[in-house]
């Protein structure tokens, strides 16, 4: 998915027009709907104003990668996780890694019965 479909498929989740968009970012509807069909290309300032408006990654919006994180707390354990020692890091996620697979136990159990 290119750059103005992203935008376009999550402006619309979000419920905002293109007007919407066009107000948070400082720019007008019409930029942004020139923008979602790939006629021109936002700088990066833009898009990053864009893909904040969105509650996305700039790097979600510019198709880097298919994971989006929309939960903003699990976000910020993921930049706190960054910064902590690698040792630590390892410890962290192997409790979650433990506890995701017991919750995925517990999910197949439940299915069973």
């Amino acid at each position: 998915m290119n750059v103005g479909n992203r935008i376009s498929a999550l402006r619309k989740e979000k419920g905002f027009s293109r007007d919407d968009i066009g107000k948070i970012v400082g720019t007008s509807g019409a930029v942004i709907g020139r923008y979602e069909r790939e006629e021109i290309t936002p700088s990066i300032e833009v898009a990053a104003k864009i893909a904040n408006a969105l509650d996305v990654s700039l790097d979600y919006l510019t198709g880097g990668t298919s994971t989006v994180v929309k939960d903003k707390k699990m976000l910020y354990r993921l930049e706190l996780l960054q910064k902590v020692s690698k040792k630590e890091r390892d410890t962290i996620l192997h409790v979650i890694d433990s506890l995701l697979q017991t919750a995925q136990l517990a999910t197949a159990q439940q299915k069973l019965m």
